[in-house]
């Protein structure tokens, strides 16, 4: 099983500027540093935007991931829990023994925790979405194995 990168790329990006304080902090786009995503996570082109990462006080990390048309991340489960928030385009998401599900810009999605599924683009679409969950002993997912070809169009 595999750490999550992009919780580690959260931590590393955000741990100075967004540590708990005592007043409002504002984490301003051109401070962030937008990653690509792992080929150990990801199957075809994400990139990962940084918005917020736990600290002493919440445990909630959050990231915008934006795919290209055909990628997707790896099957993977989320011990807490994870929202989406379709900000742009169109994708799928799919739980392990379910059918591939249509997701679009406005839609917001709850994969309660434990449960397996992948997320992604459609094969002819971008899409972005806003990731939000919460971690439990210091992590937000337990990231598996890659989503085939055959898997993804099926």
């Amino acid at each position: 099983m595999k750490t999550s990168h992009l919780i580690t790329a959260l931590s590393l990006t955000l741990a100075a500027g967004m540590a708990h304080a005592d007043s409002t902090q504002i984490s301003h786009l051109q401070d962030r540093n937008t990653a690509v995503g792992s080929e150990e996570l990801f199957v075809g082109h994400a990139l990962i935007d940084p918005l917020f990462d736990s600290n002493d006080v919440r445990h909630t990390t959050g990231g915008e991931v934006t795919f290209s048309p055909g990628a997707r991340s790896n099957w993977h489960t989320h011990h807490a829990g994870q929202t989406l928030v379709v900000t742009d385009g169109i994708g799928w998401i799919q739980e392990e023994g379910g059918e591939k599900r249509m997701i679009k810009a406005g839609d917001v999605i709850w994969t309660p925790p434990g449960v397996k599924h992948w997320h992604g683009a459609s094969d002819t679409h971008s899409m972005t979405h806003v990731a939000i969950q919460d971690q439990v002993d210091g992590s937000a997912v337990e990231w598996l194995e890659p989503v085939s070809d055959e898997q993804y169009q099926d």
